[in-house]
């Protein structure tokens, strides 16, 4: 069963307080989404940190319930 987009952004924002989760259904069957996440964690963080950081925070769903999520990850300006 896929994951709902406002269960991702849930638990997003839960591990990562401050976070602002934007989510978008890349095939139209609530199971390939895009997310862009901006997280004041990732301060100082590359791209892969960052990236590890929201996998954390999905608890192993990736590859598995949550099929596909392509991220963009940033810091706030």
């Amino acid at each position: 069963m896929p994951m709902a987009a406002a269960d991702i952004v849930s638990m997003i924002e839960t591990a990562l307080p401050g976070a602002t989760v934007e989510m978008r259904d890349l095939a139209g069957d609530n199971d390939h989404w895009a997310a862009r996440v901006t997280a004041p964690q990732f301060a100082g963080l590359n791209r892969v940190q960052q990236h590890k950081l929201v996998y954390e925070a999905l608890g192993g769903r990736m590859g598995g319930e949550l099929h596909a999520l392509q991220l963009t990850t940033q810091a706030p300006n």
